[in-house]
């Protein structure tokens, strides 16, 4: 017996069209909206205005019919809306706190600055002799061993990572047949090679300075205020860190991980990066001091007693600390240039750390061993078109030598002081001269070759430090040249010493100049190939900007080079003025050297040779 329902149900007709869903009534009008402008496509001139005319047909039938879009939804579309709204709030959250982090790192390293700068200073004002430097020494040993634990964890994690590929190369190796693989690497480099080696060699004068420092302490006298442990301590550990960081900045950041932990990994750069800073300006203030101090007690000037001449009296009268005493004025810029390096070299790294993580997970070239590619530090050199700057060069650095030889000798003779500066001078000026004269000479030259900047890029990291490094120049030229037209009535060199620093100067400027329109320069074409216009000038800067290093080094940097200044200015200003600028002034020279070789060796390459080195 059938129910009432199903007799009710059976007494209706069945209609197939009566029970189409309306998606399928759109289905149709959609094909045969496709259909229709496929057969008219021919005949329409304006393939984009056919399409545009199209689109709008299908977007109006898709939300006139019936009045609303959301009769077409489906399930399935609700829920990849769900899924698409919840990956972007994801990676929105994950991108703010992303910032978050960076901005926390940022301020960690002021602070840490800050303190830096304050504990030192604070040392040099306070007016108490019974205060002991001691009372912030943990500070600095809080710097070092933060930041040696950090290179710890990232070269433990480069390990077991190393391992873990090499697991899964060895397993490639022997499941396919297809041998070597020649791709090519994408090295992340941040500075250039020789920067690298520069920061190296700048690290060794460290070493050296703090192994000095170390074995002070043994010799240092039995009071209480002189033995704290801490003064060994601390430049034990820091030698320690400077064999690590080495070797952290010459890797690239590609072959360490970092991105993996990049949020640890931010504020271990910034910890490190901080660190550097704190010790360029420990090492200068307490070089100050130093020098200051014995300034004073050779012109014969009493002062009160302070911290000052209780360190003083601790670390500088045993055997090692009069080695220090007389060596300091050679290492120390070592020390402080090495900083400057490292820092803006680990801020570089810091500011490239991807925000996504995932990079971790592709595989790694640098970790095949098995790949093909030229090995990262491989160096090709062209010579030609070079000697006759290399030979001239040779001629101004053996001048320059003599020169340095004659004012040393003349220098130890009471007598004859004043003939050894002027002497000096004199060779100063002859070499800004000279150079400047040569950097005009490769403008010239050069001004053919075509220029390849990328129009989004900055003007990179040397390029950068170079212009750091010129602010030390101008200060340091800019009051030689206040206190020489102010003094030139007293002393007979002052008017020298005036055109001397002018033309240092205008060499800095013109040659700064020079290196920052030339680093983007190359040759294009055969003629260019092999004439290579400009080469032979650029090796003699190369040579010359040396020849200046040395009389940087080797004489300017000490504060009693210029007496006049010291009566001019004071003691304690024309010193601190000579410790704050002549290190970056030094730096100068030497990364303009750097820069010089890299434009050498760079832009008289064609593109093919570029590509293969």
């Amino acid at each position: 017996m059938m129910t009432d329902k199903q007799l009710y149900l059976k007494s209706i007709p069945f209609d197939s069209k009566s029970v189409r869903s309306e998606s399928e009534d759109v289905k149709d009008l959609i094909v045969q909206t496709f259909r229709r402008a496929s057969e008219d496509l021919a005949t329409i001139h304006r393939p984009s205005s056919a399409f545009i005319a199209q689109k709008n047909f299908i977007m109006e039938l898709f939300t006139s019919h019936n009045g609303s879009s959301r009769s077409l939804d489906s399930p399935s579309s609700i829920l990849k809306d769900k899924h698409l709204e919840n990956i972007f709030k994801e990676k929105s959250r994950k991108v703010g706190k992303d910032s978050l982090f960076l901005m926390l790192s940022v301020l960690y390293a002021k602070l840490i600055f800050v303190l830096g700068i304050a504990f030192p200073v604070t040392d040099i004002l306070s007016t108490r002799a019974d205060v002991s430097k001691s009372f912030y020494q943990g500070f600095y040993l809080y710097l070092y061993v933060g930041s040696l634990t950090f290179l710890i964890f990232v070269f433990a994690t480069h390990l077991k990572n190393r391992n873990l590929f090499s697991i899964i190369d060895t397993y490639e190796e022997k499941s396919n047949n297809f041998g070597t693989t020649n791709e090519k690497k994408r090295v992340i480099r941040y500075g250039s090679f020789y920067l690298r080696v520069g920061a190296i060699a700048f690290g060794i004068g460290s070493m050296v300075y703090l192994g000095l420092e170390f074995g002070q302490y043994f010799e240092m006298k039995a009071e209480d205020h002189c033995q704290n442990a801490l003064l060994a301590l601390n430049p034990a550990v820091q030698m320690i860190l400077t064999i690590f960081q080495m070797q952290f900045i010459f890797l690239n950041t590609k072959e360490l991980h970092m991105t993996r932990y990049k949020n640890l990994s931010r504020f271990g750069l910034m910890h490190m990066i901080a660190t550097n800073l704190c010790e360029w300006i420990y090492v200068l203030v307490e070089e100050t001091k130093h020098e200051i101090d014995h300034l004073n007690f050779v012109h014969n000037i009493h002062k009160r007693a302070t911290s000052l001449t209780v360190v003083i009296e601790c670390r500088r009268e045993s055997i090692m600390g009069r080695l220090v005493q007389n060596v300091s004025p050679f290492l120390f810029p070592c020390t402080i240039e090495y900083s400057l390096i490292c820092a803006v070299i680990l801020y570089e790294m810091w500011k490239k750390i991807q925000i996504n993580h995932n990079h971790f997970l592709k595989r790694q070239d640098s970790l095949m061993g098995h790949h093909t590619h030229r090995n990262v530090h491989y160096l090709s050199v062209d010579c030609s078109r070079a000697h006759r700057g290399l030979f001239a060069g040779i001629v101004c650095i053996v001048m320059i030598i003599i020169s340095l030889i004659m004012f040393f000798v003349l220098d130890n003779e009471n007598k004859l002081k004043s003939t050894a500066i002027i002497e000096i001078t004199y060779s100063e000026i002859a070499l800004y001269v000279i150079t400047a004269i040569a950097v005009i000479i490769a403008m010239m030259k050069m001004q053919n070759l075509q220029f390849l900047k990328p129009s989004q890029s900055g003007i990179g990291l040397d390029c950068t430090l170079l212009l750091l490094a010129q602010s030390g120049v101008y200060i340091y030229s800019m009051f030689s040249i206040l206190g020489c037209f102010l003094t030139r009535h007293q002393y007979n060199y002052s008017f020298l010493g005036l055109i001397s620093e002018v033309f240092s100067i205008i060499q800095t400027s013109l040659q700064t100049i020079f290196i920052l329109d030339a680093w983007w320069r190359r040759i294009k074409g055969q003629e260019q190939n092999r004439k290579k216009p400009g080469r032979e000038i650029i090796t003699f800067l190369l040579i010359a900007n040396m020849a200046i290093w040395f009389i940087n080094c080797l004489i300017k940097n000490r504060a009693s080079f210029r007496v006049s200044h010291l009566e001019f200015f004071g003691v304690g200003a024309w010193t601190i003025i000579t410790h704050t600028s002549m290190p970056l002034a030094i730096f100068y020279r030497f990364h303009s050297t750097i820069c010089l070789f890299e434009i050498w060796k760079m832009s008289y390459k064609l593109k093919n040779e570029e590509d293969e080195h």
